[in-house]
């Protein structure tokens, strides 16, 4: 650094220079148009392309997590005479007739809604990502103790196997709520429930939400007992790019069983009676951009729906599965809230 070799008149241009730059961006900053942005807990995409929207578009983003995808959707739905967002992300195709019915979001045409997609959600949703649910395992679990792992959901129903996994509450837990709607999808409603029956008494365990099942109860967490967590296809890939030690391979794996996988779309949309309506429309458009495709793959871990874009190198390690279950769209809207009460039923009471 050179300290001393700016002279005393130099220093009070640079100081006037610095302070006129100040107030302009101040009165810039306060001036912007604030978007408001309602989006589930696990949102994430990265600060310099949020800054980049910001200055595109003129806005100052308030980005608010609201929770779990299901409580986000309340939210909305509780202050729709009064909305508090203009523009939601992380509804997805299990909450998209739940919130259609609601009549909480706003049509959308812009260039976005009408290009193709690798999937698809019913309008005024504009498709983002999308991500498998399915049981992950502990690699080195199964490896030292020399067991063999489950082939199918028939085998989970053994008390040996049943009581190595860990599931989430459907009734508190998106995840959760989708490993239920696979079973169903898989099996009709009936066998899913006397399935799900025989793994109470196995000896299952129940966690709130996926953060607890994965961070405390599954043995890869410290003091976790679980080899088997309900989780996402993603999940090994992610494990294998934040892990600290020098891996080749994952230490996770997904099972993808027959009816235990489910395939999660995730969208944006209009809120209704939402401000900030052309910001809010170029949000959309950057949710679907290619770089932001490219960086939620390894900031939310879910695969990219814009044609062309690219799976990063960590996802490779995250290979898709051959097949999903799912009821209809109309029977989760129909039935859900029926299902999840009788889940509580037959697992909890």
């Amino acid at each position: 650094m050179q300290h001393g070799i700016f002279s005393l008149s130099r220093r009070k241009a640079l100081v006037t220079t610095l302070l006129g730059t100040a107030i302009v961006c101040a009165n810039y900053a306060s001036a912007a148009q604030e978007l408001r942005v309602l989006t589930h807990s696990a949102f994430s995409v990265p600060k310099p392309l949020l800054a980049q929207f910001e200055k595109e578009a003129g806005v100052k983003l308030g980005i608010s997590k609201a929770g779990d995808a299901g409580e986000m959707l309340n939210k909305l739905i509780l202050t729709r005479k009064a909305p508090i967002a203009d523009v939601v992300f992380g509804i997805d195709n299990t909450l998209a007739a739940k919130a259609i019915a609601a009549d909480v979001l706003d049509v959308y045409s812009g260039p976005t809604s009408q290009r193709a997609a690798a999937q698809s959600l019913p309008a005024p949703l504009v498709p983002v990502d999308y991500g498998y649910v399915t049981i992950n395992y502990d690699v080195q679990w199964f490896a030292k103790r020399k067991v063999a792992l489950p082939l199918s959901l028939e085998d989970l129903t053994q008390p040996t196997m049943a009581r190595l996994l860990v599931v989430q509450n459907p009734a508190t837990s998106s995840t959760g709520y989708a490993f239920l709607l696979a079973t169903i999808g898989a099996m009709g409603e009936e066998k899913a429930f006397d399935w799900w029956a025989r793994m109470r008494k196995g000896g299952v365990k129940v966690a709130k939400g996926w953060t607890e099942a994965y961070y405390t109860d599954f043995s890869r967490a410290e003091g976790g007992a679980r080899p088997l967590v309900v989780s996402y296809a993603s999940s090994p890939a992610a494990e294998l790019f934040y892990s600290k030690e020098k891996l080749t391979q994952p230490p996770t794996g997904s099972l993808s069983l027959p009816g235990a996988v489910f395939k999660q779309i995730e969208g944006v949309a209009l809120v209704k009676g939402g401000q900030a309506r052309p910001a809010a429309e170029k949000f959309i458009e950057f949710m679907r951009s290619a770089e932001v495709q490219k960086q939620l793959q390894t900031e939310m871990w879910m695969y990219p729906v814009e044609p062309g874009v690219a799976l990063a190198d960590a996802m490779k390690l995250a290979p898709e599965p051959a097949k999903a279950d799912t009821p209809s769209d109309q029977d989760i809207a129909d039935k859900g809230p029926a299902w999840v009460a009788r889940w509580t039923q037959v697992v909890l009471k």
